[in-house]
This record gives structure tokens, C-alpha cells and sequence, in this order.
């Protein structure tokens, strides 16, 4: 049975999130059981929650008709032992068509990405995101990123408008804005860094008063990312400083040698790890040769 929105708010903010990566084949039609399977040994690492197509699980690319089965996919997987997130977006309706599919698929909780290309005014968000929260009765996380920026106002407005809206998830790095939506909401809401390789930022983001945020090195070194994740929590700042340094500094270096890296980076260190989930699927494109070696040294380093 499928969290309460207040037992996802709990939830998600008790420990690191993580969205894994879909699979593909090779002729990037969906590999159903290869997703089962990561979900699966994912599920045994013990994450807050997991975003069920994901940026980094490529929802950009994913067609209606597969949608339903990667969520399926992940709920039965995981069996209600890791609450499962489902990513949905593009025009409000499709929207709204996804969250009902992922409801009834069993997932735990929405997470809404921003709208397909137009930025909107305010209002419109407004309705945007009640119009989903309403079609539902899971939990509602908001993602804060790219076209798709709130003003603390309208995610008051939100919040007392939808009782199931839980979370506030930030992938823009606007300090000013995340502060006054914090300082405004209080713990009416679960906060979550959302900017790519979120460690780089979370000792800021957990001074602001965000406790977690979602890992995309969960995906290939997941116990180096708990281990970073609990250093952080602790206040273990040797540890800390010393994975930025010998790892995720020189991670996002070849990271940023291509656009698109953000997701591709990922996939590769899954493929060095065993745990392969095939190609990116067009406009993105994988790693090349050299890339692939440089990361495997690095991954290596960690021991």
C-alpha cells in the first residue's frame, strides 16, 4: 500500500534519495527486467526514497506507452520496502494523465518536473501544479529548476491550496529564493537538493536547513554516496572534504566536457560498476572511450 502524503514527507526527508537510471537495450527499447534488476539491488541500500523516471532516469525520452511500465516496474520491485517517487511533466494534462498512472501503478508520491519549453508566469504554475496535486492523492513534490522557478508566495498559495502537497525540491542553486521559501514555509514542507551531483552543494543546501537531497552516484557507488551522506549528517567535515577532493571534484570535471553528461556520466559509472543499463538514448550521447577510462580510474581510487 502506497505511503500517506505525510508519511512520504517523514520519509523523504529522513535519509538520502536517489533516482535510478532506466534501462535500455541496445536498440533503446525498454529493458523491463534489467530495470527490475537495478531497482532491485538499489533497494537493498537502504535509500529515504527513489525517483521512478527521473531526469536521470531520461523521462525526457520516455514515450507515454512505457511510462506506466517503468513505474509498475519500480513499485513491484522495490515492494514497498523503499518508497517509489514518479517523475511527471511536460502540459498539465499529460501530466495529469502520468500522476494517475503512477498512482495507480502504486507509487508513493509525484514528483513534477518543469512544463515542456514555455516559461510561465506565476499564475499559471499556480494552476499548473494544483490541477496535479488535485487529480491525485499521493504526495506532490515541486521541482524548483530551469523554467519552472516559484516564488515563495506561490508555494505558500500551493501549500494551502493542496493538503498533499509534501516537498519543495531545488535544482536552480537561487540561494535568496531558497531561503525565503524555507524561512515562509517552515516545516510545512520536506526540502531536497536537486542540483546535478548534489554533493558538491550539500554542506550549503544543509545550512539553509535542507537535511537530504537526491544522489546520482547512489547509481554505481551507492556505498560511497551513504557514506558521504552520513559524513554530512554527522558533521564529519574531514570525511567530507576529503570525497570532494579525491572524488566528486574530478568527477564533475568530465561531467562538464559535454553537455548533456549530467545523465550519460551516470550510465557509464553504472556500466564500470557491473551494473550496466545500456545506452543513453538520442539527443543525449555516452561517453567516449577516453572519458570512460578516466572514470573508471577514478572510481577505482575509492577502493
Amino acid at each position: 500500500m502506497a505511503s500517506t502524503p505525510q508519511e512520504l514527507k517523514q520519509q523523504v526527508g529522513a535519509g538520502l534519495l536517489s533516482f535510478p537510471v532506466t534501462d535500455f537495450a541496445p536498440d533503446l527499447s525498454f529493458d523491463r527486467s534489467g530495470y527490475a534488476a537495478r531497482l532491485e539491488w538499489l533497494n537493498g541500500y537502504g535509500a529515504a526514497a527513489l525517483f521512478a523516471a527521473g531526469g536521470t532516469g531520461e523521462f525526457f525520452s520516455l514515450t507515454p506507452g512505457e511510462y506506466p511500465a517503468i513505474i509498475d516496474t519500480a513499485v513491484s520491485a522495490c515492494q514497498g520496502r523503499t518508497p517509489i517517487i514518479a517523475g511527471v511533466g511536460y502540459g498539465t494534462r499529460l501530466a495529469v494523465e502520468m500522476a494517475l498512472a503512477a498512482e495507480k501503478a502504486g507509487a508513493d508520491g509525484l514528483l513534477i518536473l518543469p512544463q515542456y519549453l514555455i516559461t510561465a508566469e506565476q499564475e499559471g504554475l499556480f494552476r499548473h501544479v494544483k490541477t496535479i496535486c488535485d487529480a491525485v492523492k499521493i504526495g506532490v513534490i515541486v521541482y524548483n529548476r530551469d523554467n519552472c522557478l516559484f516564488a515563495a508566495e506561490t508555494v505558500a498559495r500551493l501549500a494551502d491550496a493542496c493538503p498533499n502537497l509534501i516537498g519543495y525540491k531545488d535544482g536552480a542553486g537561487d540561494i535568496e529564493r531558497m531561503v525565503r521559501v524555507r524561512r515562509r514555509m517552515g516545516d510545512r514542507l520536506v526540502y531536497v537538493g536537486g542540483l546535478p551531483t548534489a554533493e558538491i552543494y550539500a554542506e550549503a543546501y544543509d545550512a539553509m536547513g535542507v537535511t537530504t537531497y537526491s544522489s546520482a552516484v547512489f547509481n554505481f557507488i551507492p556505498e560511497t554516496a551513504l557514506a558521504f551522506y552520513a559524513a554530512l549528517r554527522s558533521g564529519d567535515g574531514a570525511t567530507v572534504e576529503r570525497l570532494l577532493k579525491e572524488f566528486f571534484l574530478p568527477y564533475i570535471a568530465i561531467r562538464d566536457e559535454a553537455k548533456g553528461y549530467a545523465v550519460s556520466i551516470v550510465k557509464a559509472g553504472a556500466q564500470l560498476a557491473g551494473h550496466g543499463a545500456g545506452p543513453v538514448r538520442p539527443p543525449l550521447i555516452d561517453l567516449n572511450d577516453d572519458q570512460m577510462t578516466r572514470l573508471g580510474a577514478l572510481m577505482k581510487s575509492l577502493g
